[in-house]
């Protein structure tokens, strides 16, 4: 019985679109699916023949073939010029429903069809490394050691023995992946024979035992750039686990925490200081020198009758910026200081400092006067 055209199975023209294809055999194999016709016996082989002939005419060098030479493309018994395209799998190893099946529903299920076979690839490190603030601020170069794999030398990463390379997995062809078809649906599961790899090894190194690598620490000379914050991620590509049988390497991955100072508080790219100032400088005014990010001390003029809490700027005194040549500032707060362990004379001094006010109450402490006037109003509204 001699096979009906291709293009009349699917209901379509010669001229038609990859697209128009697509949805003419869709809509037939919804139609004539055995497990939609289980009482029509004619179903299952009208449904074969829809497979058959959608599995030719979606690949373009199949398609070409057909229109040329028509089914003695694929006949290789009959010595046709297309006789190597020959030989359909309509079975477990799947068929143009199956494969539309993955289209339509593979990357919504997680899977990525023959785009997500194992590639072997190394796996991503992490490695977590603590900085000063003063490392963050200038950077530095840093030596670091991770556990991780390298190439197997004794078979130069192949994975066979004397350097074989590896030979395609009988049980997949090399596809990485096995199908089962159960009713409407194809099951793809991960080849059991090479685990993904799609290529195996008939006589393993000794030394790797066939993986093509090996454990073995890495170090590695880090540059940390100036401006880095907490949390910073720096990617090394390459640096990572080495892959199987020479698959390319995963990255290494360094996380940076920067340590809490025992001075500077860090806010971005600023840096804020809390500064004790004696009692004396506050009320006077005077200077102090106050250290600084560099590691230098800068001198700081403070005004007189200067407040806990007021804050002086100190531009382009803060942390580095990231790939920038700028700088942020540097805030220092004022924490004026109470004596303590006064002696009889300063005390002596200090008292009379106290009676002198009482002359012009309010003038030396403006805010606790304001206060206490407040205090005074309150309690004079509430028993009136």
């Amino acid at each position: 019985m001699s096979k009906r055209d291709y293009y009349e199975v699917l209901g379509a023209e010669k001229s038609a679109s990859a697209d128009d294809l697509k949805k003419a055999y869709r809509k037939l194999a919804m139609l004539y699916h055995p497990d939609r016709n289980p009482d029509d016996p004619g179903a299952a082989e009208k449904f074969k023949e829809l497979n058959e002939a959608y599995d030719v005419l979606k690949d373009e060098q199949k398609r070409a073939a057909y229109d040329r030479f028509g089914h003695a493309a694929f006949d290789g018994s009959r010595g046709g010029p297309g006789g190597g395209f020959g030989g359909f799998d309509f079975g477990g190893g799947g068929g143009g429903f199956s494969d539309l099946f993955e289209e339509m529903f593979g990357e919504f299920m997680g899977g990525g069809g023959r785009r997500g076979q194992a590639t072997g690839r190394g796996a991503d490190l992490r490695f977590n490394m603590e900085i000063s603030l003063e490392e963050a601020y200038a950077g530095k170069s840093a030596t670091v050691t991770v556990p991780s794999s390298a190439p197997c030398e004794s078979c130069k990463g192949s994975g066979g023995k004397d350097g074989s390379q590896p030979v395609a997995c009988t049980t997949c062809h090399g596809a990485g992946k096995v199908r089962a078809q159960q009713g409407f649906f194809t099951i793809e599961r991960t080849c059991p024979t090479c685990q993904g790899m799609g290529r195996v090894i008939k006589d393993p190194c000794r030394v790797c035992g066939g993986a093509g690598r090996v454990r073995k620490d890495k170090t590695l000379t880090v540059t940390i750039p100036a401006g880095v914050e907490d949390g910073t991620r720096i990617r090394l590509a390459g640096e990572g686990e080495a892959g199987m049988r020479g698959a390319p390497a995963g990255d290494l991955y360094l996380f940076l925490s920067v340590a809490a100072h025992r001075l500077f508080q860090r806010d971005g790219a600023n840096i804020y200081c809390r500064v004790p100032i004696p009692m004396t400088v506050a009320a006077l005014g005077g200077a102090l020198d106050v250290p600084t990010i560099e590691g230098t001390l800068t001198k700081v003029t403070i005004p007189p009758g200067t407040q806990t809490g007021n804050q002086f700027r100190l531009k382009n005194k803060g942390m580095s910026v990231l790939r920038s040549t700028a700088r942020g500032d540097m805030f220092i707060q004022a924490m004026v200081e109470t004596p303590v362990n006064l002696t009889a004379r300063q005390r002596e001094l200090l008292e009379e400092f106290d009676k002198a006010g009482d002359t012009e109450a309010g003038r030396h402490s403006p805010e606790s006067q304001g206060f206490f006037n407040k205090v005074k109003d309150l309690w004079k509204d509430l028993t009136d």
